[in-house]
């Protein structure tokens, strides 16, 4: 039987190599004249146009990284609609990461205030946001977006006689 030996360190080296870098952020969106807009950002730092996101505090659930981040990156306060599929890559450190993405809405303002980590905040209709967006990882959100807005147009309150009775039901 063969000795393991354990080298020094060795430990350590394998919990870095699987901790996977977790980030948070969200697909903003609001409805101007029949069109669904979403929010993207330009960091300098890496030259790109992306989503608002960002890496989860010490503590931070990935929905509180999320809000935290897109009011960071655009001055949003948004309520959060529903989570997106998540992202998987390997950054540009080499390190696995995931990016949890949700829908969101503005709570009230919509004005963008862009901070220091992002030059510039842009209210874009969904097909300029998928051109605009510098990663194809990041146009599937454009496409899952578009859907989500259509489901939530298109899902309408039912009268259930089983729930009320005939008669009773005020919805359309």
């Amino acid at each position: 039987m063969a000795e393991v030996v354990e080298a020094p360190g060795a430990e350590q080296a394998l919990l870095e190599m699987t901790t996977e870098v977790r980030a948070a952020g969200g697909v903003v969106r609001r409805r101007v004249d029949g069109h669904v807009l979403t929010v993207l950002v330009h960091r300098p730092r890496y030259d790109d146009w992306t989503f608002p996101k960002g890496k989860l505090l010490e503590g931070e659930s990935f929905e509180e990284a999320a809000l935290r981040e897109v009011l960071e990156e655009t001055g949003l306060e948004c309520r959060i609609d529903a989570e997106l599929p998540p992202l998987r890559y390997i950054d540009q450190d080499g390190q696995p990461k995931v990016v949890r993405y949700w829908s969101m809405e503005p709570l009230d303002d919509d004005e963008l205030h862009p901070t220091a980590e992002v030059d510039e905040a842009r209210w874009l209709t969904l097909a300029e946001a998928r051109k605009m967006l510098s990663y194809d990882r990041d146009r599937g959100r454009v496409t899952i977006a578009r859907d989500h807005s259509r489901k939530r147009d298109t899902v309408r309150p039912r009268r259930s006689s089983s729930f009320f009775p005939a008669g009773s039901w005020s919805g359309s």
